[in-house]
């Protein structure tokens, strides 16, 4: 397929687009490059971190660190295929629009349902962290369902207003979490060399391997914590579908996908080590940030309470996040004719009104959960989160793979921002995500996202035939 081609069939219906619009397909390219570059940093620290990393420490102890870090490298291997996908063509709804035009029809449509499901059920998972640390300061005196049903209408109504505004919450929520975690490692590395606060007696590097050693509870038990590691780096792709509103892709993208190999080592090596060189990793356990406890453990009674509000806009903002992307995947579902065509109406402001609403209305579900199962709602979703999003890491990959042979051979001019190692080191980690898959499996408390997974598998597959059947000529469902 050349060049040319690849414009013309963009998009399967051409009549919806809004004409005159400032960006692609009727959205404003209102995020600047300061906006992209905190969404990126911030993009990935979430209740992964804040929350999920005190289960995995209480299994893993500190060789938590050694998967966070090899996960991080693969993170950054599929950010890059992402990038190079993105210099050959920025659009919005990136995953599904190369998934059709690598893959074929029915994968850009099951990618682009399976992404947004995922940012749904991920939307539930980060309003029940949120609710949850709000009881840090209520104890239980206001329920946390009602947190939690505050949350999503805030977050919605904010979505709704532009995609400016949005960009300029998600560059403050990072700037909170990006300041708080540099700030306690400062504050922990003070600990380690001037030794003040109650944790100075205690506190050495030497915690890292005195207590048991560190792979206190063997190697198996590491590998059965990338589940939730890899739910740790969830929504670092999310820079992908802010192409079509950025206002120079073209620079602030590669920019910003360059940026992961220094935020992995900082925000999660760098804050591991600090935190279990201070407070021995003993001391941690399941359901507990361990950055609270942390501090509490330090005799830092207001540096606990600081901490947990800092964790609230982190899990803020991640729903925030999937507020956003939600709207916009189902958008590019409704122009492809793989979607309702009510999904394709925008606001004024040049937000996707229905497809928005309709995801905040399903994300309401967290407040049942919340209401039903107050104390296991986070294990509840995380484990379908992190199978569904690991999906659209799957499919980056398969298309770098396609994309790299065909512009090797000249089919395809050749993108600006090449990945390095090609297809070597895309086949390499999808690899290691299907090792991550297989633990999945082994794990008891995993395992039912993967029976999940073959019921939605025939969800969409039924979906998709009713689907072509009535409309067998559109473009949808014809392979470019």
């Amino acid at each position: 397929m050349t060049s040319a081609q690849v414009d013309q069939h963009r998009d399967g219906n051409e009549a919806v687009r809004a004409e005159g619009s400032e960006g692609g397909e009727g959205y404003q390219r209102g995020l600047g490059a300061r906006q992209i570059q905190m969404i990126a940093i911030g993009g990935a620290i979430g209740t992964g971190l804040f929350l999920g990393a005190g289960k995995g420490i209480s299994k893993a102890g500190p060789s938590l660190i050694l998967a966070y870090a090899i996960a991080g490298l693969v993170i950054f291997l599929i950010m890059r295929a992402l990038g190079e996908l993105l210099m050959y063509r920025p659009v919005s709804g990136s995953f599904s629009e190369y998934a059709r035009e690598f893959l074929g029809p029915f994968w850009g449509y099951a990618t682009g349902w399976t992404y947004w499901l995922f940012w749904v059920v991920t939307g539930i998972t980060e309003v029940t962290a949120a609710a949850k640390y709000m009881t840090y300061w209520t104890h239980g005196s206001f329920p946390q369902w009602a947190y939690a049903l505050i949350f999503t209408v805030l977050l919605y109504t904010v979505n709704l207003i532009s995609v400016k505004l949005f960009g300029e919450l998600e560059f403050w929520f990072s700037m909170v979490k990006v300041t708080a975690i540099v700030g306690m490692i400062l504050i922990c590395a003070g600990i380690l060399t001037i030794g003040f606060s109650d944790a100075a007696d205690t506190a050495s590097v030497a915690n890292l391997w005195n207590h048991g050693g560190f792979f206190p509870n063997g190697i198996g038990e590491t590998l059965m914590t990338l589940q939730m590691v890899m739910f740790a780096f969830l929504a670092v792709e999310l820079v992908g579908v802010t192409a079509g509103e950025s206002k120079d892709p073209e620079k602030t993208l590669p920019k910003a996908i360059n940026t992961v190999p220094w935020r992995i080592a900082v925000f999660y090596v760098g804050a591991l080590i600090m935190i279990m060189s201070v407070i021995p990793w003993s001391n941690f356990k399941a359901g507990e940030s361990p950055f609270v406890l942390a501090f509490e453990k330090m005799g830092l009674g207001v540096g606990a309470a600081i901490v947990n509000f800092v964790v609230l806009t982190a899990a803020l903002s991640s729903c925030n996040s999937g507020m956003y992307s939600t709207g916009r995947m189902l958008r590019d579902l409704a122009l492809n004719n793989q979607g309702p065509k009510i999904f394709t109406k925008l606001t004024r402001s040049g937000t996707p009104l229905v497809g928005t609403s309709f995801s905040a209305a399903l994300m309401l579900v967290g407040v049942w959960i919340n209401y039903q199962w107050p104390g296991k709602a986070f294990d509840y979703v995380v484990s379908f989160a992190t199978i569904s999003g690991m999906w659209a890491w799957i499919v980056i990959l398969l298309c770098q793979i396609r994309y790299r042979a065909k512009s090797d051979r000249g089919e395809l001019p050749r993108s600006g921002f090449r990945a390095p190692g090609g297809r070597f080191a895309s086949w390499g980690a999808l690899a290691f995500i299907g090792m991550v898959i297989v633990m999945m499996g082994i794990d008891k408390d995993a395992r039912v996202s993967l029976y999940c997974a073959p019921l939605w598998a025939l969800v969409l597959g039924i979906s998709y035939l009713v689907l072509k059947r009535r409309n067998p000529e559109a473009a949808a469902f014809r392979k470019r």
